[in-house]
């Protein structure tokens, strides 16, 4: 089993900055592409972005392209999740997902495509 820990949530006012992250433990894989999404009240789970099991290839979703960078350390088996100028709509809880065994460089955008998540970490914006 592989567990998947967010942290560095919390308050911020609109315009500040965060940076998540996402530790992965337990069972290894030979390669996996790693994911952000987020959770909004009353909403369904939604992309945020992605990057390739080499790190060389990063996908945004509209909203926030530009603002947002995901990065990666896999000799810590981490991803990173850096979040500037904030908005208030960016308020949610925001997950990290692993597909496993992914050897191409395609990022995917697919929430059921993900084997593993994590439990979320509260992201709030104050306006």
């Amino acid at each position: 089993q592989v567990q998947l820990v967010e942290s560095g949530g919390g308050l911020v006012q609109a315009g500040g900055s965060l940076r998540l992250s996402c530790a992965a433990s337990g069972r290894t894989f030979s390669s996996y592409a790693m994911g952000w999404f987020r959770q909004a009240p009353g909403k369904e789970r939604e992309f945020v972005g992605a990057i390739s099991w080499s790190g060389g290839n990063t996908y945004y979703a509209d909203s926030v392209k530009g603002r947002f960078t995901i990065s990666r350390d896999n000799a810590k088996n981490t991803q990173y999740l850096q979040m500037n100028s904030l908005k208030p709509e960016d308020t949610a809880v925001y997950y990290c997902a692993i597909r496993a065994n992914v050897h191409s460089e395609y990022v995917e955008t697919r929430v059921p495509l993900y084997d593993y998540w994590g439990q979320g970490t509260q992201v709030t914006v104050s306006s």
